[in-house]
């Protein structure tokens, strides 16, 4: 796809349009007894040095385009036009919204009053993001400078009160930041041409404007013109910022790969860099559909109750609109926790900005890096902003879930994943019911939330009834709830919320999505049916969504929210090494295969990993048949424990015994010593278990010597998405951001559904 671009102020110099005029003489002709000088001589000979001033500058660029556009335009119709500042008349001129004579009519009276402002200046900031400019006007005290131009990532225009922009050139040039004054006659694109925004408003009343042959994309909005919104964006446009950098992105969303410019490089050098280093931009495009009758969960069911079409974003009512208002969210999407900090607190925090929720990956995290983490999200998201903490089943220690409990508590956090559970434990009955509390009308008020990741039906039947008795009674005694706690935990279930999870990178129970998702949805109703709790619950799913067909698959099947994991830790924000980043963004659907999970060897619980390019998963599944063959280390032959030695293990046995008898004694695990040493198979297991650790750490580090054994958990989602983002910037994953990533998968799906209901309609 093809947009062409019409540069604004800036680009003109003197004989311009010399060979244009006598190509055009009848336009020429019309110009000049519009403006009421000869136009031809100021674009060529600019004897009175005029061309540079504003009210000369706009009429005389715009007639220029205007006659470049033509001379060229006898070729293949683009897409889109686009134009920066005055750019955006010749813009709308190619788009046939009014004629030459309307549009210069136009620029003549805004070329005048921007003139006739005054009493302020503009300056260009190079090398710093628009945030980065941002922070330190605020730090600064410069409350009076608003952000003009954002023209790419690094290239940000300001503009404010003369005193003020003097200052902070001086000081900017003397912290080393690259900042240059423009000159011009007044801040344009700022608060301060109010007024003149507010009277060119009245004057454009006076014409009448044609619906656009061609989308063109506002300045003010990054987005296409709307119907009937010329007056009021042209308007805005003289004291907003020109969102430039966000109009390249929004094409790029729209699959636009080649950009023509008319009568100048300007805008062609700012989109090489744009396309290069951002991401594209898809909106959410307003379509309409029948407003439609809810279940008793909240989600919709399709049927058309008859009232009038509802227009309003798809994207953002699929799902349960109860799941999204319970939890702040913009749009029924979950980004679930991925081990070791993987699903990182900047992983956390984007989402939280941006409409989505992110669960903090605590497995393997000590306590004290767990508080860290919360810190760091609570100092980030201090407006209401939604976010969670996963909770993982320690099958080994479960003393130590109380310990992380009594921390999530401490903190205030009010939203938990709770994760490899098969029955219900103390922590989790103490966390939900100490957030318990009667309502004003007697109604239960449940402040602690538990989103439940499930793929067995018995696990979920646990979390959708109530806590069980025994475990009440225990804390009750124990004085950690209150009387009225323990009587409310009979009115509601443990969980609210239970995320079915399919097959999937990390542990897995290798579930069927079409299979699990509607026994536990038909389980769902059971419940319902015998308990009838004041509020429903509702069952989202997880596993194998990476792409938009994906999602409007799980959505068609009523799910109430989708949980993405693997396509998320392929991302900037991803706490995991850029190796391992690397290894990913290439994977395919067929690159992954399953190995023994380390934190449950003995029993063989599996987790998916990646096969393309490491080895770990054949060398964790040699271990495991081993310790199935073999009681003991002394059993294994001698070849056998050189090449574990030598190839997996890069350490002779004895010196992994030591690390593994000091990591127990280092975490009050002394227990675990003296069981393996009265039992051969347990010290295996315990050696053995020493190998995760350590491929773990060698794929946190990028430890690329070793790259044969990285242990990386991840799913086929990711080798999906790959394919769906070939070719884009997205292909990179230095190019991927999590909230990205779920506006375009949650916007894809939209689109797909409302496809499908009008093949459904023809």
């Amino acid at each position: 796809m093809k947009a062409v671009m019409f540069p604004g102020q800036g680009s003109q110099y003197k004989g311009m349009g010399k060979d244009l005029f006598n190509q055009f003489r009848k336009e020429t002709i019309l110009a000049s007894e519009i403006l009421g000088y000869d136009l031809e001589e100021l674009c060529i000979k600019d004897p009175e040095r005029q061309l540079g001033k504003t009210q000369f500058t706009q009429p005389a660029l715009y007639t220029v385009n205007a006659f470049t556009h033509y001379a060229n335009s006898s070729g293949s119709k683009p897409d889109f036009f686009i134009g920066h500042s005055l750019g955006e008349y010749n813009a709308l001129l190619a788009a046939e919204a009014f004629s030459f004579e309307t549009g210069l009519k136009l620029v003549h009276k805004r070329g005048a009053l921007m003139a006739a402002a005054s009493g302020g200046g503009m300056a260009a900031v190079l090398g710093l993001k628009v945030d980065a400019v941002q922070k330190l006007l605020a730090e600064g005290g410069y409350s009076d400078i608003d952000i003009a131009n954002i023209n790419t990532p690094t290239q940000i225009v300001i503009a404010g009160p003369q005193d003020s922009i003097d200052r902070i050139v001086q000081e900017f040039e003397e912290r080393k930041i690259k900042i240059f004054p423009l000159f011009v006659s007044a801040p344009f694109h700022s608060r301060y041409m109010k007024p003149a925004a507010t009277e060119f408003k009245d004057y454009l009343q006076n014409f009448s404007f044609s619906a656009l042959k061609t989308p063109v994309i506002a300045n003010v909005t990054a987005k296409p013109y709307p119907d009937g919104q010329i007056i009021e964006l042209l308007a805005q446009q003289i004291e907003s910022s020109v969102q430039w950098t966000d109009t390249i992105r929004t094409l790029m969303g729209k699959g636009v790969t080649e950009y023509e410019e008319t009568g100048s490089v300007i805008l062609t050098k700012m989109v090489n860099e744009i396309t290069e280093n951002c991401t594209p931009l898809i909106h959410e495009e307003e379509i309409v559909i029948e407003t439609a009758k809810p279940h008793v969960n909240g989600s919709v069911n399709g049927k058309v109750n008859g009232e009038a079409s509802k227009r309003e974003c798809l994207s953002t009512r699929l799902g349960s609109h109860e799941f999204r208002k319970d939890y702040g969210l913009k749009y029924a999407y979950v980004a679930g926790s991925m081990y070791r900090g993987i699903a990182s607190p900047q992983l956390v925090v984007r989402l939280g900005k941006n409409g989505f929720m992110g669960f903090l990956g605590t497995g393997g995290m000590p306590l004290a890096e767990i508080e860290k983490n919360i810190i760091k999200i609570q100092e980030e998201l201090t407006h209401g902003e939604p976010y969670g903490v996963n909770f993982l089943h320690n099958l080994n220690d479960p003393a130590s879930e109380m310990k992380a409990i009594e921390l999530l508590l401490l903190y205030g956090v009010t939203n938990i994943e709770a994760s490899a559970y098969m029955q219900m434990m103390p922590a989790l009955v103490y966390y939900r019911l100490k957030g318990l509390q009667k309502g004003p009308n007697g109604e239960v008020i449940c402040k602690h939330n538990i989103i439940a990741k499930v793929s067995r039906p018995e696990v979920a039947e646990v979390f959708m009834r109530p806590a069980p008795e025994k475990i009440v009674r225990h804390l009750l005694e124990e004085e950690l709830i209150t009387p009225e706690q323990a009587a409310l935990s009979k009115k509601v279930p443990m969980s609210y919320d239970i995320c079915v999870e399919a097959d999937s990178g990390g542990h897995t129970d290798r579930g069927i999505a079409m299979v699990l998702l509607p026994s536990i949805q038909r389980l769902r109703a059971d419940i319902m049916a015998e308990y009838a709790y004041d509020k429903g619950i509702r069952v989202g799913l997880a596993g194998g969504i990476g792409t938009p067909q994906a999602a409007t698959c799980a959505y068609i099947m009523g799910a109430d929210f989708i949980v993405t994991g693997s396509v998320n830790q392929c991302t900037v924000e991803a706490g995991t090494s850029d190796a391992v980043k690397d290894l990913l963004q290439d994977i395919n659907v067929q690159d992954t295969d399953y190995a023994p999970a380390g934190d449950m060897f003995e029993i063989g619980a599996k987790v998916q990993v990646l096969r393309r390019g490491v080895l770990f998963a054949a060398r964790a599944n040699k271990l495991y048949a081993l310790y199935n063959q073999y009681n003991s280390l002394d059993e294994i032959p001698e070849k056998t424990l050189t090449q574990l030695e030598k190839t997996y293990f890069e350490k002779n046995i004895s010196e992994i015994w030591n690390e593994v008898r000091e990591y127990c004694r280092n975490v009050g695990a002394e227990a675990e010593i003296t069981k393996a040493e009265q039992n051969p198979k347990n010290k295996m297991a315990l050696v053995f278990r020493w190998y995760f650790g350590y491929t773990n750490r060698l794929a946190f580090e990028g430890n690329i010597e070793n790259k044969a054994n990285f242990q990386i958990h991840t799913g086929s989602a990711l080798g999906a998405f790959n394919q769906w983002v070939k070719g884009t910037p997205m292909e990179s994953w230095k190019k991927r951001h999590v909230d990205e990533i779920g506006v375009n998968i949650m916007v894809g799906a939209a689109k797909l559904l409302e496809n499908t209901a009008l093949m459904v309609n023809n």
